[in-house]
C-alpha cells in the first residue's frame, strides 16, 4: 500500500501507474518462485539423505558378496550389475542365511557319487571372501579323526539348502589356524540341531582363545597379529623376527584402507538398487522360520 500511495503521489496517468504496479507485482512473484526453487533445492539433499538412511548399516556385513572388488583393475558396473541381477534371481530359489567367520552352517548338495545324489556337510566357517558370483565359504570339521575342509561357491546351482546352525563370530577375519590347532575345536556332529537367536538381537561374539598344537605350522601365525590364539611358545628369535617384520603403523593408513574398500557413497548406491528385493526375502525367511509342519497324530492302541 506504501508503493500504490507513492506512484500516485508522483502525478502518474491511470494507465502509467497501472503498468508499474503490473510490473512490481511480476517482479515480486518471479522473487517468490525463486525463493520456493532454493527451498526445495535445500530440501532435496535432506529427502535423500534420509531416504539413504532406511538402508539398514548391517548390509554390508550381512552380504558383503554384493559389494564389488575394490582393485580398479577388477571393476566393470556392467558385469558387477548383471551379476547382482543373476545372485538375486538365485536367491529366490534358495535361502542363504546371515552367517560369519566362526558359524556353524550344514550345506546341501548334490553329488552325483553319494548315495540319494545328495551329501550333507556341516562344519565351522573359517574363511569367507570373493565377492558377486564367486563368493565363497570354507567349511571345516573332523571326520574320523582327520580334518576334512570343503571348499563352497554361495551361488553353485548344485547347492540345495544352506543352513545357519549356530550364528556367532570370532574375533579374527578367518580362522585358518584351526589347522595347527587340537581336533576338539573343528569337532560338530553332523546331526547336530540348529540353535536360534531371539529376534532383534546382537550377534554374538564367541571369545574363545585357541591353543595351537607346537611346531611346526602351516603358517607363521606369530606374524597375523591374531587375537583368537592363546600364548604361543616361540624362542626370542623368533619373537624379534616377528617384531622386525611387524608393521603397527598400517591401522593408521587411512589411504590404504581407502584403497582396500568400497567408498559409503558406492555401497549405498549399490545397497538402494537390491534393497527392496532382499527386504522382500527376509520378511520370507522369518515368516518360513516360525511355520512348523504339522505332524498328524497316531492312534495308539
Amino acid at each position: 500500500m506504501v508503493v500504490i500511495s507513492r506512484i500516485f503521489s508522483r502525478g502518474y496517468g491511470g494507465l502509467q501507474s497501472a503498468k508499474i504496479i503490473r510490473y512490481a507485482v511480476r517482479g515480486n512473484s518471479s522473487t517468490a518462485a525463486q525463493d520456493s526453487v532454493q527451498e526445495s533445492q535445500i530440501n532435496k539433499p535432506e529427502q535423500n539423505i534420509e531416504q539413504k538412511k532406511v538402508i539398514p548399516d548391517r548390509y554390508r556385513f550381512i552380504y558383503p558378496e554384493f559389494l564389488p572388488d575394490p582393485d580398479p583393475k577388477y571393476r566393470n558396473s556392467l558385469r558387477e550389475k548383471l551379476e547382482r541381477m543373476d545372485m538375486l534371481a538365485r536367491r529366490t530359489h534358495i535361502a542363504i542365511p546371515e552367517f560369519y567367520v566362526g558359524s556353524i552352517l550344514a550345506i546341501t548338495y548334490s553329488e552325483p557319487h553319494a548315495p540319494g545324489k545328495i551329501n550333507k556337510f556341516v562344519g565351522i566357517c573359517i574363511e569367507r571372501k570373493g565377492c558377486g558370483l564367486r563368493a565363497t565359504c570354507l567349511l571345516r570339521n573332523m571326520v574320523n579323526n582327520q580334518g576334512i575342509e570343503v571348499l563352497y561357491e554361495l551361488y553353485d546351482p548344485a547347492i540345495q539348502k544352506i543352513e545357519c546352525l549356530r550364528l556367532e563370530k570370532r574375533l579374527d577375519p578367518h580362522l585358518r589356524y584351526l589347522r595347527d590347532a587340537p581336533a576338539e575345536y573343528s569337532t560338530f556332529p553332523f546331526d547336530m540341531e540348529p540353535e536360534y537367536l531371539p529376534e532383534d538381537t546382537s550377534v554374538p561374539v564367541n571369545e574363545i582363545k585357541v591353543q595351537i598344537n607346537p611346531r611346526p605350522w602351516l603358517e607363521k601365525w606369530e606374524q597375523q597379529e591374531l587375537r583368537g590364539i592363546g600364548e604361543l611358545d616361540l624362542s626370542e628369535r623368533r619373537i624379534k623376527r616377528a617384531k622386525a617384520i611387524a608393521k603397527p603403523w598400517e591401522k593408521y593408513d587411512l589411504m590404504k584402507k581407502y584403497r582396500e574398500t568400497i567408498p559409503e557413497e558406492d555401497q549405498n548406491e549399490i545397497f538402494n538398487e537390491v534393497h527392496t528385493k532382499l527386504h522382500v526375502m527376509e520378511i520370507a525367511g522369518r515368516r518360513q522360520k516360525h511355520k512348523r509342519t504339522f505332524v498328524r497324530p497316531q492312534k495308539t492302541g
